[in-house]
């Protein structure tokens, strides 16, 4: 059975989709737990027994609570500076005051990555470290059913209140005995969210019907998302916080009495915000959020203001459960906050602190085989020992210095016991699935060397092979290796100790994946038979070639090794996009090195130079001549016509030609000054930051509007009369729907009153993409069912091309529109200055169309961090939360550049039709081989690093990405695959 090309590059990118799904699965597991919650509430234990016989302590109860009422306060995206720099001094006075002069503890809390809500409120109440996956189910949040502070109060009889961000009503059903949640992924919305959460609040604090409230504000992070830590709407907001900061706390002190317990407030963020308003990353700005203790059992502060001490964010759940008289969750590897708990009498800190080793002590014996050499478990069994001493002391009745001399050092040697047990166990809470990473690996794997093995027949002139198998040479090895597999599966499931992903799955896709596996090695055994049997065979009358590689190739080979190699060090991915800025550059100055060589250096005795002659000639009848002609070859008196008329494209086709890869540069100059990005600049003003600050509304107003018409110029040109009209129609909804929520105003507006949602607008925009794309998608039928002519299928094609690139100036921000501009004008120039003088082969353009995707990427202010996605893009046109166009919205946006390359290449190899038919297969084959052999890679050295220091933080982030653009380019395979049948049914013809 012969394959075309293009098919089997898709169903390989299918194939290695799947083994990259394994292997994530795999990498990102969910973390390892202690026992199950139902067995959590066993009694505590005692405090140490002090040496000697006789003398036993009698406190073996948890301690009773030190406050009444707890308030927390939890404001979404609070980033440290906005309450302790000078945005707090100036917009929260109230909270500033009493930091500086009231009874207060304020601490900065650092989050670890990543830094997004759901993970974060699962390490606020479970005191643990939420796997990293929890970024992806992030959208989806599942009941949280490990022992939490939550769980804890209501088992002890709290009636807990909740009001805010519905995460939490998903994470914890039937916990809170009054709550009303809000969405929080309606991120257009600044007020509603969290006018909603106050409107309840008069009426609660009036009440004494409740223990715990929580209250989770959510318009400070909206207005991040979609204007940044520095636009004029987060000073207000920050005030509407201080008010109602100050109402809770005057409320709570109102309440309390003489011989009652005291209230206590605390406030908190869940993530920060980079310097574009994002989060998800580990920068400075989303890790560290303010955290606030404030309640009268506190002395008043006095003397000058230090700076906060830094804790972990997982340290509030073991200081809650403490303050609220309940048992420290038993997944938690945070360290009680000492300074909320230090006007207790000694015995009482020295209890909370013994309370708080143990429970460490007992989660890493649960977790670690040896841990009894752990130098935490080791620190800790020597302050305990010291505590039994202490307290032999005490209950002796000494009340000298000696007592309180040695209760400092029990207390300096328990928090250096259980600083040390925290770090221990914070690098042990979550283990790698080997054995489902293993399988994701081999499957990719496999296909890469699939890919590579074939490439000779796959990029040959018919662009199709037979398919390399061979059943009466192999059949036998495919059971053998078959039966072998599924031994080992059933040897590794089970011995394993711990639960596989992979095991868990059924026994019947298990044994699918296993004939997968199978079915691939024996392809590659047998292509690698194909090729020595090949090579044993003498060539009757050989011909010596004379292809010889230029420098554009050579360029692009060693272009693509190097980026594959700088995946392994972390400074190359945090600036990933300075190694595409490097090469897109590069390729620039050898494409105008080959522009000179065929304009100046080819002599007419040159045999290139006939060539390049009769290339001209095409050029020639290509604009006077439909497009679905095949043109005859050219004769030498041809050739003779068209050197006397025309002489090689003579004139000023001539020089924009040349000027055209400086042009081009020109352009990537300006856009790398549009979005700053990476890490180590990423926090330097760039030119977008000064677009998008309020003085500049009227630049970029201007901007956005020369940039919809640079775009409706560009792309009309091959659009049908009604799609120009519907073009034309929606870029102006898209100016109408940045003005109407407030990104850019209109000529006659004035004043930013009438800002709305800008749902309607952004839904009249839907309509004209689907109405465009609906007539490509007709035309592209059309040519496909009755098999019309190629240009049909050109035009059909550039329709769904032009409804994309509307649908994606719809989602980008105002100040990004350049980077569409820019993108569209590149590929016109390349089209008609470079690729078609040049006569560059498919493979080439189509990896030329790769690295500009790439660089665009990152050129729409990307990154390989998490904080740099838009998730507002997702919610353009929605007036809630909805899951599935929220995703593939987001997704379109965050990969618009790589997508709107990708489909340009499509039209653009369709459009060609003086080239071989084969072009779309070698097009498709390419882009998969060009992105299938960094991520084959990658996952090596992930998988080598998985204990490095930046795992989590650089190389974690990037593996996400990567999985995701296999995924993309699947479909794009498809898609190719899909437009390339009737070149198909030609061939067989």
């Amino acid at each position: 059975m012969r394959l075309r090309s293009g098919v089997f590059a898709s169903s390989c990118l299918l194939v290695e989709a799947l083994g990259v799904a394994l292997f994530l699965r795999g990498f990102f597991p969910l973390p390892v737990r202690s026992l199950p919650r139902s067995e959590a509430r066993r009694d505590p234990p005692a405090e140490p027994a002090p040496p000697g016989s006789g003398m036993v302590s009698n406190w073996t109860k948890i301690p009773p609570p030190l406050f009444k009422k707890v308030v927390i306060v939890l404001i979404d995206a609070l980033r440290d500076d906005f309450v302790f720099g000078s945005k707090g001094k100036q917009f929260m006075p109230y909270t500033t005051q009493v930091i500086e002069k009231g009874t207060s503890h304020s601490f900065i809390a650092e989050a670890k990555p990543p830094t997004v809500t759901m993970p974060r409120i699962k390490a606020l109440t479970t005191g643990s470290i939420p796997g990293f996956i929890d970024v992806i189910v992030n959208l989806n949040s599942p009941a949280l059913l490990d022992d939490n502070l939550i769980w804890q109060a209501k088992t002890a009889g709290k009636r807990i209140i909740f009001y805010g961000d519905d995460t939490w009503v998903k994470l914890f059903p039937k916990h809170f005995v009054e709550y009303d949640g809000t969405t929080s992924f309606f991120v257009s919305d600044f007020t509603e969210v969290d006018d909603n959460v106050t409107r309840h609040l008069d009426r609660v604090l009036k009440r004494e019907d409740w223990d715990i409230l929580i209250l989770h504000y959510l318009g400070l992070d909206h207005i991040g998302h979609m204007t940044g830590p520095n636009s004029p709407l987060v000073g207000p907001k920050l005030h509407e916080m201080d008010n109602i900061l100050k109402k809770i706390h005057i409320s709570l002190l109102s309440k309390e009495g003489e011989s009652s317990l005291p209230n206590l407030l605390v406030v908190c963020g869940d993530h920060g915000m980079s310097e574009t308003g994002n989060h998800g990353g580990s920068s400075e700005g989303e890790v560290h959020t303010p955290l606030l203790f404030i309640s009268s059992a506190f002395e008043k502060r006095s003397g000058p203001l230090t700076q906060p001490k830094l804790v972990q964010q997982t340290d509030l759940a073991t200081t809650l459960a403490v303050g609220l008289g309940l048992p420290i969750s038993r997944n938690s590897v945070g360290n009680l906050i000492l300074p909320v708990v230090g006007d207790k009498t000694m015995r009482e800190q020295l209890r909370f602190l013994h309370l708080n080793g143990f429970q460490l002590s007992r989660l890493l014996q649960e977790n670690t085989p040896a841990y009894e050499k752990d130098p935490g478990y080791e620190h800790f069994k020597i302050a305990e020992k010291s505590h039994g001493n202490w307290i032999k002391l005490y209950l002796d009745g000494n009340n000298s210095e000696i007592l309180l001399n040695l209760g400092k050092k029990v207390l300096k040697q328990y928090l250096e016991a259980l600083k040390t047990l925290s770090s221990s166990l914070s690098k042990q809470v979550a283990q790698y699935d080997m054995y489902s990473m293993l399988v994701g690996t081999v499957i990719v794997l496999e296909v890469l060397f699939l890919l590579l093995l074939i490439t000779p027949k796959a990029l040959s002139s018919r662009a199709e092979f037979e398919v390399p198998l061979s059943p009466p040479l192999f059949s036998l090895l495919f059971y053998l290796v078959c039966l072998m597999l599924c031994a080992v599966h059933v040897i590794v499931c089970t011995s394993a100790e711990s639960l596989c992903y992979f095991c868990s799955m059924s026994w019947l896709t298990a044994v699918g994946v296993m004939v997968l596996i199978s079915a691939l090695m024996c392809g590659i055994l047998s292509a690698i038979g194909k090729i020595l049997e090949s090579s044993r065979v003498p060539v009757k009358n050989p011909v010596v070639s004379n292809s010889s590689w230029s420098e554009v190739d050579v360029l692009i080979l060693t272009g693509t090794i190097g980026h594959v190699l700088s995946l392994g060090a972390s400074s190359f991915i945090e600036e990933e996009h300075q190694t595409w800025y490097f090469l897109i550059n590069t390729l620039c100055l050898a494409l105008c090195q080959e522009l000179c060589r065929n304009y100046f250096l080819l002599k007419e005795g040159d045999p290139q130079h006939s060539i390049t002659l009769k290339q001209s000639f095409d050029n020639v009848k290509e604009a006077y001549e439909c497009k679905n002609i095949d043109i005859p070859a050219a004769g030498d008196s041809k050739l003779g016509k068209v050197t006397s008329s025309a002489e090689f494209i003579k004139g000023s086709d001539k020089w924009i030609s040349l000027a055209s890869p400086w042009i081009i540069l020109i352009c990537c100059r300006l856009l790398r000054s549009l979005n700053q990005t990476g890490v180590q600049w990423a926090h330097r003003p760039d030119f977008g930051h000064w677009l998008t600050s309020s003085e500049h509304k009227s630049e970029l107003s201007f901007l956005a509007a020369v940039s919809l018409v640079m775009i409706f110029i560009l792309v009309q040109r091959k659009c049908s009369l009604v799609s120009k009209i519907a073009m034309a129609l929606g870029l102006l909804g898209v100016y109408s729907y940045r003005a109407a929520i407030g990104n850019i105003i209109f000529p006659w507006q004035h004043d930013s009153k009438d800002i709305s949602k800008g749902i309607t607008e952004a839904r009249f925009v839907y309509v004209f993409v689907l109405g465009i794309v609906f007539t490509g998608t007709k035309d592209l039928l059309k040519s496909q069912v009755i098999s019309a002519d190629s240009s049909v299928k050109s035009i059909g094609l550039w329709e769904v091309y032009s409804g994309l690139v509307l649908l994606a100036a719809l989602l980008f921000r105002p100040h990004n529109l350049p980077v569409l501009v820019f993108c569209l004008l590149i590929q016109t120039m390349m089209t008609k200055c470079i690729w078609r003088p040049l006569k560059f082969d498919a493979a080439q353009i189509t990896i030329m169309h790769y690295w500009f995707g790439q660089a665009f990427f990152y050129f729409q202010g990307n990154s390989n961090g998490i904080a740099t996605v838009d998730v507002s893009a997702g919610f353009v046109g929605l007036d809630s939360y909805v899951e599935i166009p929220a995703i593939f919205l987001t997704a379109f946006a965050t990969y618009a550049g790589p997508l709107l390359w990708a489909i340009h290449l499509l039209c653009y190899l369709s459009s060609e039709v003086s080239r071989n038919s084969a072009a779309m297969g070698h097009g498709c084959f390419c882009y998969a081989l060009v992105r299938s052999i960094p991520v084959a890679v990658y996952i090596i050295l992930v998988t080598s690093l998985r204990y490095h220091l930046f795992i989590w933080s650089v190389f974690s982030p990037k593996l996400l990405y990567e999985g995701m653009h296999v995924f993309i380019t699947a479909v794009i395979c498809l898609f190719f695959t899909a437009m390339d049948q009737n070149q198909s049914r030609k061939v067989q013809d």
